[in-house]
């Protein structure tokens, strides 16, 4: 119950300090809670005076996320063709309106179609969607570069590091598509089964192009799903790779039946963790205050849908990492992120100074490798030196 009022304290903070003046916006939110006003906003569509039905969208991944876009973006009538590996996924879609392994239970809208032929789902896409895990994603692009226009804009949802490179999706999509690809990254506090069910949500899309990130906010936003923009692709990318780790650490925590002082500290220091290696890596201090940072931090350390969380629990509580992982849906990215992490930041500073100035991020890596327990990590963790808490 204390981690749902949270999250529910998280999301009205957000919106309104994100929102603002928006009369449109705070007219439409009132209709939420009015008894007579008989308005049901799930799939509304505040930009009704806008058609946006012309419009075509390729998502590439078939994935529960992946999933939840198409629903985001059938609200505006949209066709969206969704690019998967297997012909029997394809068919089970379009021939059942489910999906057969993710969100099972959610009808799917009928503006969706799958298809496993990549000339078949950018034939006459406007917009990409990329929501293809993050350690195939650069095998992924390599292979269907040359089937994809130079001029179709592309949205990453695929968060973060790629093991070897220590590269984010910005570095990926530069080297497979071209530097001059217009590209946007979205981020933020969004489980994919909340936005199939239409449960409020709110979003950031990152670009140096403020004309496509304004497009595509625009175009998926709804009352139920709000997109923000962003010019700070580094902080927002950034974010969102770390928040995972932070997750991991945070479900060691309750595995280990540690209560809620031990929790929030852990998320606090966590969050200041990244925001140490926003500025190492020039990032804006702000983004890391907003939806792509605490905002996404928090609903992932404390969220019984996070994947990531959940794997930390069953560390704590002694399962090996590859039993884990082999039996898990979808996929972890912290797991990946926190030993691609280690070595990035090892890029900038000596290792004795990564240990000091990134204690949660170290450890979980650690763990993961085996060289630590879950308990003596977070032992170690107390045994911190006393230091000043903003210079330290």
């Amino acid at each position: 119950m204390l981690q749902q009022v949270l999250l529910i304290a998280i999301l009205v903070i957000t919106y309104s300090y994100r929102l603002g003046p928006m009369s449109r916006v705070e007219s439409s939110l009132d209709m939420w809670t009015s008894p007579t006003s008989g308005y049901s906003w799930v799939g509304a569509n505040l930009d009704s005076d806008k058609d946006y039905s012309q419009l075509k969208f390729a998502i590439f991944g078939g994935g529960a996320f992946s999933l939840a876009l198409a629903k985001v973006l059938s609200y505006k009538n949209i066709q969206t063709k969704m690019l998967v590996r297997g012909d029997d996924v394809a068919e089970y879609i379009n021939s059942k309106h489910y999906h057969p392994k993710y969100l099972t239970d959610s009808l799917l809208p009928t503006q969706l179609y799958a298809t496993v032929d990549p000339v078949e789902a950018l034939s006459d896409a406007d917009y990409i969607i990329h929501a293809v895990p993050m350690q195939q994603s650069r095998k992924f692009l390599e292979g269907i570069k040359h089937h994809i226009k130079h001029e179709i804009p592309i949205l990453s949802v695929t968060k973060g590091v790629e093991q070897g490179t220590f590269s984010l999706m910005n570095d990926i999509i530069s080297e497979t598509l071209g530097e001059t690809k217009r590209a946007a990254f979205l981020s933020g506090p969004s489980f994919a089964k909340e936005i199939m069910n239409g449960e409020a949500t709110a979003v950031v899309v990152a670009s140096s192009d403020d004309v496509l990130a304004t497009e595509l906010a625009e175009i998926l936003s709804s009352i139920e799903f709000r997109c923000h923009t962003s010019r700070d692709v580094k902080g927002v990318e950034l974010g969102g790779a770390i928040k995972n780790v932070i997750a991991l650490s945070a479900g060691m925590c309750e595995g280990l039946g540690l209560g809620m002082n031990a929790m929030s500290s852990l998320v606090t220091r966590g969050c200041t963790e990244m925001g140490r290696m926003g500025k190492l890596f020039g990032a804006e201090p702000e983004t890391f205050f907003g939806l792509a940072g605490v905002g996404d931090t928090f609903g992932t350390c404390l969220g019984p849908l996070s994947r990531n969380r959940n794997v930390g629990i069953r560390l704590a509580k002694g399962e090996k990492l590859e039993d884990i992982l082999n039996s898990s849906d979808g996929v972890a990215e912290g797991v990946f992120t926190a030993l691609a992490l280690e070595q990035l930041i090892k890029t900038k500073v000596k290792p004795s100074i990564f240990q000091f100035k990134f204690p949660i991020i170290s450890g979980v890596a650690a763990i993961l490798k085996g060289s630590i327990t879950p308990k003596y990590g977070l032992q170690m963790l107390m045994q911190y030196p006393i230091r000043d808490e903003n210079r330290g």
